[in-house]
């Protein structure tokens, strides 16, 4: 009875030491990361808030300059006209059909109308972009953004109050919506007069909706840093809300690189992002 004890205590110990050292053993990524979690509200999300903080920015520069030149192409227009009553509206035009490579590298075609009261640069004046048969590098963009101008008591320290509602096309079938109410602050290029070096600080909350209709709701802890210059957020935090649970997205520490992280629970995962 001895020896039988024994051998079983000893399959028993056998079986821990099986079971212990695969809990320790780290995981692929791929296995424990769904299609969302790696990478794909990650990349949806950078890619839509690049291509709405892009829309105000070119919407900024016609604002100000009512100059195609400022724009940075040289196959764009800019006119304005008055609607009735007291509501202005600038024009964008990149053409209808063939793109229109700007000085920045993208392409871009189609329309981008902007909507607003007194003077573009007054503040507490709402303004609206809409878009029309507008694309840029080969995605199209529709719905609509709204922004306030808020001045601050530190002279040329305003920033916006930002509605967004908008979505990206990414097959004909397929798209990514983005609504929310976020605040953007200039925090670079603001005083160059060009758009290639301008950055933006993005916080606030926002619902992003997948091609796939999977929604996740992003609660920005740690504002998201947005430069036109690239095709990725740099920086920033956010945690986000799915049906999954919770996640913390973080996008780096400053590098415009496709590279981010999710936290699950106490374990991270590095993912890359896709433009």
């Amino acid at each position: 009875m001895n020896f039988g004890l024994k051998a079983v205590t000893r399959s028993i110990l056998m079986l821990m030491c099986v079971w212990m050292a695969q809990g320790c053993k780290q995981q692929p990524v791929t296995s424990v990361l769904s299609a969302d979690d790696n990478g794909g509200y990650a990349s949806d999300a950078s890619r839509i808030e690049l291509f709405t903080d892009d829309a105000i920015s070119l919407a900024d520069v016609a604002g100000y300059f009512y100059n195609a030149e400022f724009i940075g192409s040289d196959c764009a227009t800019v006119s304005t006209d008055t609607l009735t009553g007291p509501v202005n509206r600038l024009r964008i035009r990149f053409g209808d059909i063939q793109d229109c490579t700007c000085k920045d590298g993208r392409k871009r075609r189609g329309n981008i109308s902007i909507s607003y009261s007194g003077r573009y640069t007054d503040t507490g004046n709402v303004h609206t972009i809409e878009f029309d048969n507008y694309f840029i590098d080969d995605y199209e963009v529709t719905g609509s953004i709204k922004y306030t101008r808020v001045d601050t008591t530190v002279t040329g320290n305003w920033y916006y109050r930002v509605t967004v509602n908008d979505s990206v096309t990414i097959t004909p079938d397929q798209y990514v919506v983005w609504k929310g109410t976020l605040v953007r602050k200039v925090v670079g290029g603001a005083v160059t007069g060009g758009r290639n070096d301008d950055v933006f600080s993005i916080s606030g909350n926002a619902t992003l909706t997948r091609p796939n209709a999977h929604q996740f709701s992003f609660a920005i802890s740690t504002p998201l840093q947005v430069a036109t210059a690239y095709n990725y957020i740099e920086s920033g935090a956010a945690n986000i809300g799915g049906a999954n649970g919770i996640r913390v997205l973080n996008y780096g520490g400053g590098n415009p690189d496709n590279q981010a992280q999710v936290n699950i629970g106490l374990n991270a995962y590095p993912i890359l992002l896709t433009y």
